[in-house]
């Protein structure tokens, strides 16, 4: 079926099956890397036509000295949350520099042999998906040091979106940094020329930023994934998904890590009169997930029609506020709904019983601000 479906939206001409990625087109910035010694972000979506950007590289006799990985790691496979240890590549010997946990910035130190930094990394275009703070990181440390950054860019699967509160600086954390809402609607190369010309790196520092544009794409082009941006969004559901049901993760609810359904169902132990449940279990990408062992009952949204033109659902967790049995435990109380969110507004709203409709009309005049702001970093149409 799923062959079937790409195969008509092929025929529309909705999906480009002739994206060139930055990556692919060496062409553009091989000649930058001649006789430099070359720093590369990157992670298991870094795919030069199926195979690996590192391998690529070393075969073209780039002079890579190290890996910088960023959460989930250099394969892709680390649980969500865990700090990764710096180590060597088993297949190139590289060392790999860990910037998730406490280290999530280059220091001088790791720069002081690298003449120019790749960053190249498959987003999603979530605000709390933590690979734009490391870019954000990674760009800083690149202005501080003197350092050129290469972004090679990569198409956005959720990039006909725009929704969400724009974060208050006053809730900025590694889950968001930057005032944008949580659907933002740009690539990872558009979203660094903006992380760049608004001033967001620390002191006002501007990067010597290139960003190598794709090819055949434009904000209309459905892009399929190849391969998984993470361990725990598995397929394009869950991407799609992942803006509304990530809120979850700063309730008592579960989103299915520990299942093969990540961030298509949702659930709790004591969310009864349910038909759908399941238990999550120990598994790659989450070794200890909520509830693991224990039997939930929730919501599947498996079979979920998802519109593209739409924003986030805040029916799912309303919903379940709403038909909770204990309201006042609902929200974790480290306030990592907050942060997620972009403050403490929307919890205020949903507590208040706001519908979704009035919420969104809350965010309507900050996102149309924000839109104008978006205009002037735009690589495509």
């Amino acid at each position: 079926m799923k062959k079937i479906i790409l195969f008509f939206l092929l025929f529309l001409g909705i999906i480009r099956a002739d994206i060139i990625m930055g990556a692919e087109q060496m062409n553009r910035y091989l000649p930058m890397l001649k006789g430099k010694k070359v720093a590369v972000v990157v992670n298991q979506s870094s795919l030069v036509y199926g195979e690996h950007l590192v391998d690529v590289l070393l075969r073209k006799k780039v002079k890579i000295v190290k890996i910088f990985a960023p959460e989930h790691g250099f394969r892709g496979n680390g649980d969500a949350g865990e700090h990764l240890k710096n180590k060597k590549d088993r297949a190139t010997g590289l060392p790999i520099i860990s910037l998730y946990g406490k280290h999530k910035k280059p220091t001088k130190s790791d720069l002081h042999n690298v003449d120019i930094i790749i960053f190249d990394i498959q987003d999603v275009g979530v605000r709390f998906y933590t690979y734009l703070s490391t870019l954000h990181y990674v760009m800083e440390a690149a202005a501080q040091n003197h350092t050129p950054i290469i972004v090679l860019d990569r198409p956005n699967p959720n990039i006909s979106r725009i929704d969400g509160e724009i974060l208050n600086f006053n809730y900025k954390s590694f889950v968001g940094m930057h005032p944008v809402p949580i659907l933002y609607g740009m690539t990872i190369g558009e979203y660094a020329l903006m992380i760049n010309g608004e001033g967001w790196l620390k002191g006002n520092l501007k990067a010597n930023l290139r960003v190598i544009p794709l090819e055949h794409y434009t904000h209309h082009t459905f892009y399929y994934l190849p391969v998984k941006p993470s361990p725990n969004l598995p397929n394009e559901l869950a991407i799609y998904l992942y803006p509304s049901l990530a809120l979850f993760e700063g309730t008592v609810f579960s989103v299915g890590r520990g299942t093969d359904k990540q961030f298509q169902i949702y659930g709790n132990p004591y969310y009864k009169n349910r038909a759908f449940s399941f238990t999550p279990y120990p598994m790659e990408g989450a070794k200890h997930p909520k509830y693991e062992g224990i039997k939930c009952y929730g919501v599947d949204l498996r079979s979920e029609y998802i519109n593209l033109d739409s924003g986030i659902n805040l029916n799912y967790i309303i919903d379940a506020y709403n038909n909770y049995h204990n309201k006042k435990n609902f929200f974790l109380k480290n306030r990592f709904f907050d942060k997620l969110a972009g403050s403490n507004k929307l919890r205020r709203q949903i507590e208040a019983g706001m519908s979704p409709k009035e919420i969104k009309q809350s965010w309507e005049k900050e996102l149309n601000e924000f839109k104008q702001i978006r205009k002037n970093y735009l690589i495509y149409q």
